[in-house]
């Protein structure tokens, strides 16, 4: 079964390795057929502590880090986050 993909805000990331990303989605009201915004917080793993508040990133479905956290940060504001953990590795 493929692995599940959203896109979404970061809201805090006050945690360690850890931010919160909201996802919105719209969908149409059953009587009014009027198109209301829902969304939903996901904990997503962040490796690396590179998502600030305000981000967009796209998280992907993964085995259960911790008790709340079944997603990862695969990519933030467009760019991969595996490539710029890798050039942190460098650098030290």
């Amino acid at each position: 079964m493929p692995k599940r993909v959203l896109t979404g805000r970061v809201v805090s990331d006050k945690m360690d390795k850890t931010v919160t990303v909201v996802v919105e989605r719209r969908v149409m009201h059953p009587l009014y057929k009027k198109f209301i915004r829902r969304s939903k917080k996901y904990a997503a793993h962040d490796e690396a502590n590179a998502c600030r508040v305000g981000d967009q990133v796209r998280i992907e479905e993964c085995p259960p880090v911790s008790k709340r956290k079944a997603w990862i940060v695969t990519a933030r504001n467009g760019e991969a986050l595996v490539a710029e953990a890798i050039a942190a590795d460098r650098r030290n």
